[in-house]
Formats: structure tokens, C-alpha cells, sequence
């Protein structure tokens, strides 16, 4: 939930300020309140906020414009139902609204026993106290619905305060919760992330990931949000690269797709019977898939492998037949020596 605001020391000419402000409470969750005093506000003051019942205390997150997309972003209109900030929190509210906060841990194991001992179907994940102390909201999930009446009545006379059940996703949990992530960094849906978006299976399909439940679900137990993050590119690539439904048919054999790399475009194939792999260009690829539509097969995978096997062995034929030329000169003037030489010994 960590954001920084570009704009909050720009002025646009001619405009008023905006009004509303995003103010962050526990767990990220936001809200938009009016700042209709005009409070000189800066990112991560303590303000008072008008809430049903009560005040809370909660601390500015955004402001400014940014605020105005922000609200258009999240389809929430600027009208009478957008409550106001009462005040710049001070040192005696913030000190209160810490003894209430202690509350909060002694709150979620009682009642955690409560609902053992009622037998209910359902997880409590966390407990927020208004900064009022006149009210608690309890965040739980459950697979199937619950019929919480009769642990409202208890938590009510029990804790003395008005009580609210809010049920969260095991994403939400898991936000709520934090924790750190096989990445290294802390949790995305407990620092940044505040929308959740359908993650299916498909996704690691797209980028050629295994499989692997373990390594694809997060620690919220469904599939990590991080998966769409680079989705759109792998299915841009994924456009110029050819679909391999068979074998491709060379002279040499059939060739079966091992490995593509989808943003340099190279596929592997292997040979049956072989263990090498032959890097090969999707363009040849291509070739390929059209020459076994006609019925044709390449000699072999690679361009133009026999045209250079047949140059070079040329080569290397005039090669041996000059090696063989000037060693038979060799050995003829190496005689012509040792005859001249025997000859001069004769003389007397």
C-alpha cells in the first residue's frame, strides 16, 4: 500500500485544489473523506475522520488530483455521501487509539475460542477496533456461509461494543496477514496491490512454466497474482511464433519440439533416437511446415547444411590433391639430390 505522490508539490494554474483526500487505515484498506476545513494536509499525517457511530483515526495517503483519478478509477462519486476529516490527529488521540489497539490481539484469541466452542465453519483472520472503542470489525473466511447471530450476541455483551462480521477473500487474508514471498520481497497484495484479478492456469501455459501446484500457488493458496504481471507480453510474442501440432519431417528424420524461446525466437527439435538439441529459427521453421504441407522434406533442419557439407568436402579434396602435388615434388628432387651426391663420391 506504499505509494508516493508525483504531484503533491505542483500547482495546476487556474484550478482549485482538489477537496477529497484518500486516507489509509489497517490492513490498506482506503477510503476518500472531504477536507473541508481546508487542513494544511501532507502525506502520512494522523487525521480524525468522521465514520458511522464515531470517529477512527487514519493516516493520509493521497491528495491533490491524483485523488480525483483515483476516485474515477474506482467508480466512486463525488457527492454528499463522502464523510469529512474532523481534524489533524493529536499526540492525545494517537496515545488513546494505541490503548485501544491492544485490544485487538486478546479480542481475536477469546473469540477464536468462541467459535471452537460453537462449532461455526469459519476463520478469523483479524480484528479492528475503532479508534471510538465503540465498535470492533471482525474479518473472517468460510467456504460456505455462515449463520453468525448468536456470535454476535456473544461478542457483544462479552467485549461491550458493536460488532461487525466482514467476510474476506483467502487473497484478502493473506494481505491482511503479510508475510514474505519465494520472490524474496514482501507480499504484493499486503504492500501495493489492492485489486484482485482471476488468475487461471492459462497464464503459465503462455510463459512455458511447469505445471507445478507448489510453485504456482501462493501463500493464500491460489495461483500467484504475480502471473498476469508479464502476460500481455508473452501473448504479444506468442502472436510470430509458429504453432507445432506434429513432428517436422526431414530426410534425415522426424524432429520433435523440445524447448522455444519465445522472445528470441528460436526453437529447439530433437531427433528420435538422438539426444542433442538443433537450434533452429522460427522463419526455418516456417519453411519447413510449408515444404511437409506439399509433401517435401528438407534435407535436413538447418539452411543450406548439405550445399556447405558438398563445398567444403570440394575444398578439402583440392586441398589433399595440392598436398600430394608438392609432396611428390619433394620426393622427386630429394632423389635428384642423393643421385648428384652418390655421382660427385665416384669421382676419384
Amino acid at each position: 500500500m506504499n505509494v508516493f505522490d508525483w504531484l503533491s508539490n505542483m500547482e495546476l494554474p487556474g484550478l482549485d485544489t482538489f477537496d477529497i483526500v484518500e486516507v489509509k487505515f489497517k490492513g490498506g484498506r482506503k477510503e476518500f473523506f472531504r477536507n473541508v476545513d481546508e487542513l494544511d494536509l501532507t502525506t502520512g499525517d494522523p487525521v480524525v475522520v468522521d465514520v458511522p457511530n464515531g470517529h477512527h483515526i487514519g493516516y493520509v495517503s493521497l491528495q491533490g488530483e491524483l485523488v480525483r483519478l483515483q476516485m474515477q478509477k474506482k467508480k466512486v462519486a463525488n457527492d454528499d455521501n463522502i464523510r469529512k476529516i474532523y481534524r489533524v490527529a493529536t499526540q492525545k488521540d494517537l496515545e488513546s487509539y494505541e490503548q485501544v489497539c491492544k485490544r485487538e490481539m486478546p479480542t481475536l484469541y477469546r473469540t477464536r475460542q468462541i467459535i471452537e466452542e460453537m462449532k461455526l465453519t469459519m476463520k478469523l483472520s483479524d480484528v479492528e477496533y475503532q479508534a471510538d472503542n465503540n465498535k470492533a470489525t471482525f474479518y473472517y473466511s468460510a467456504d460456505t456461509r455462515v449463520d453468525f447471530r448468536e456470535l454476535i450476541k456473544v461478542l457483544a455483551g462479552e467485549f461491550k461494543i458493536r460488532v461487525e462480521m466482514r467476510q474476506i477473500s483467502l487473497r484478502q487474508e493473506a494481505g491482511r496477514l503479510g508475510g514474505i514471498g519465494s520472490c524474496g520481497r514482501e507480499l504484493c497484495c499486503s504492500t501495493w496491490l489492492n485489486e484482485f484479478k482471476s488468475v487461471s492456469t492459462a497464464a503459465a501455459r503462455y510463459q512455458n512454466l511447469s505445471l507445478n501446484p507448489s510453485k504456482l500457488s501462493g501463500q493464500c493458496g491460489r495461483l500467484k497474482c504475480c502471473l498476469n504481471y508479464e502476460l500481455e507480453t508473452y501473448v504479444e510474442a506468442l502472436e510470430n511464433i509458429p504453432k507445432i501440432e506434429k513432428s517436422l519431417l526431414t530426410k534425415v528424420g522426424e524432429a520433435t519440439l523440445q524447448k522455444t524461446d519465445i522472445f528470441r525466437k528460436i526453437m529447439w527439435f530433437c531427433y528420435e533416437g538422438e539426444s542433442s538439441w538443433q537450434p533452429i529459427k522460427t522463419l526455418r521453421v516456417l519453411e519447413i511446415l510449408e515444404l511437409n504441407k506439399k509433401g517435401i522434406r528438407p534435407d535436413t533442419l538447418l539452411e543450406n547444411e548439405v550445399s556447405t557439407k558438398a563445398e567444403s568436402d570440394v575444398l578439402n579434396s583440392d586441398l589433399v590433391r595440392m598436398d600430394k602435388k608438392f609432396e611428390n615434388k619433394k620426393k622427386k628432387s630429394g632423389k635428384k639430390k642423393k643421385k648428384k651426391k652418390r655421382r660427385g663420391n665416384q669421382q676419384p
